[in-house]
């Protein structure tokens, strides 16, 4: 029965935002209380579920998508972020731009936690798209994929290295195997997956792109605008090596841990590029401040939908569907790593979080691995390629594509969710295969 509810929830959100075309923030908070109530919470726990859903999945995604969204403006109107994209078209060529995209967010996503790449990339994507006269999707998509496969795959990481630590794999050989599979995973998931999906041409989402073209010497220099792009990203990766390098209480790690915390990364970059992008091109205060004002003003609606999304993923663990799928799961023969990858799939589609997913399939899964011999290593990738299937309407990254590529439901479905469920399948395939060659 919680299994037929979860379905009639999915069915009711679709019907409303598609047929009824009701606000998908609405629509979310409204199945929410339904599915809720008709798992049998009381009506007030349905209540305090909708807000902890909100509160938690906003209390780190505010940030980091205002923040994002701050750099992101700043980058587009100073000229910056046409800076970064004519230089790459000239480097790449007009016809292997998404290459290029596909590359830089596959080598962001590798410390970045997914939302905070996607915040940071997403105006270089839609620069890149206008500049070249290509779809937004040719270049996006491939983008997001790299930056979805780092998330499942990839240490340093915090999914991977969270699930190499609860299943004691070596983090070293994890990254090895998990780049053997990543590369020919978002080759296929990214530029060759665009092509099924060629009529799909989304127009520029207003208030998050300056249409502005901009003179030679009006616009930053490249390294410049690089270097302010890339602090988050430098930030984390060093905050990743000293964790993995030094003792929790050695000062310099304390201090990395603070400034390449997602959060405080960002703010940093934010009052760099306030200098780099705005102030040291010769604007005022007043005129930069407007322009963060601007950048927060555009992605409002975007929060309350991703915080709807969260709700949603905050319902369906409270309401016990996720114990009872692990329950179902019990007693099961086949092989381990399809199992936990089954497992980690199951859990992603009913609960909607990447994270919780492969989290509680790798608790799930531990004992199995100690028990039969499998190979830690191999299991987390599993776990990590299982989480990312499908890409459900209950995940806020389902939302957050939606809203900055500017689609319906139905052709987020037939983008990300595809584009998901073709990473989470590769994967399993790259493991299963690395499996008969070390056994």
């Amino acid at each position: 029965m919680p299994l037929i509810i979860l379905a009639l929830g999915i069915i009711a959100l679709f019907v409303l935002i598609v047929g009824v075309r009701l606000n998908s923030y609405l629509s979310l908070v409204l199945v929410c209380l339904g599915v809720g109530i008709a798992e049998g919470m009381p009506i007030m726990k349905v209540v305090g579920s909708i807000e902890n859903g909100v509160g938690g999945t906003l209390g780190h995604l505010a940030l980091v998508i205002s923040f994002g969204a701050m750099l992101g403006k700043l980058m587009a109107d100073s000229g910056g972020a046409q800076r970064i994209a004519m230089t790459l078209i000239e480097k790449f060529g007009r016809k292997h731009i998404k290459w290029a995209l596909c590359l830089t967010g596959f080598i962001v996503g590798i410390v970045l936690f997914y939302e905070v790449g996607f915040v940071l990339l997403i105006p270089l994507v839609f620069t890149v798209a206008a500049a070249a006269q290509v779809s937004l999707l040719e270049v996006g998509l491939p983008m997001v994929a790299a930056l979805s496969v780092t998330h499942g795959f990839l240490p340093p990481h915090p999914g991977p290295t969270a699930l190499s630590v609860l299943l004691h794999a070596d983090i070293g050989l994890t990254l090895i195997y998990g780049i053997i599979i990543a590369v020919p995973t978002v080759l296929v998931a990214g530029p060759w997956f665009y092509n099924t999906i060629k009529d799909l041409k989304p127009k520029m989402p207003e208030g998050l792109y300056s249409s502005k073209q901009f003179s030679d010497e009006e616009m930053p220099g490249f390294a410049i605008s690089v270097f302010t792009a890339l602090v988050p990203v430098f930030l984390m990766a060093a905050a990743s090596i000293t964790k993995l390098t030094m003792p929790k209480d050695d000062p310099l790690a304390v201090f990395f841990d603070f400034v390449g915390n997602a959060d405080m990364a960002l703010l940093i970059a934010v009052f760099i590029g306030i200098f780099t992008f705005g102030l040291n091109r010769g604007k005022s205060m007043k005129e930069v401040m407007d322009v963060i004002q601007e950048s927060v003003l555009a992605i409002a609606m975007i929060l309350l939908v991703v915080g709807g999304g969260g709700a949603f993923k905050q319902i369906l663990i409270d309401s016990g569907v996720s114990q009872y799928i692990v329950h179902l799961m019990e007693g099961v023969n086949m092989s381990p790593l399809l199992l936990g990858w089954l497992i980690a799939s199951i859990l992603r589609i009913a609960v909607g979080s990447a994270t919780v997913a492969g989290l509680t399939a790798g608790g799930i899964m531990a004992p199995v691995v100690a028990a039969t011999g499998t190979s830690p290593e191999l299991m987390v990738l599993a776990c990590g390629a299982g989480s990312l299937n499908a890409g459900p309407p209950n995940d806020p990254g389902f939302w957050m594509f939606k809203e900055f590529f500017n689609l319906s439901v139905k052709e987020t479905l037939r983008s990300w969710s595809i584009m998901e469920t073709i990473i989470a399948c590769m994967g399993l395939i790259g493991v299963l295969i690395i499996d008969m060659f070390i056994h």
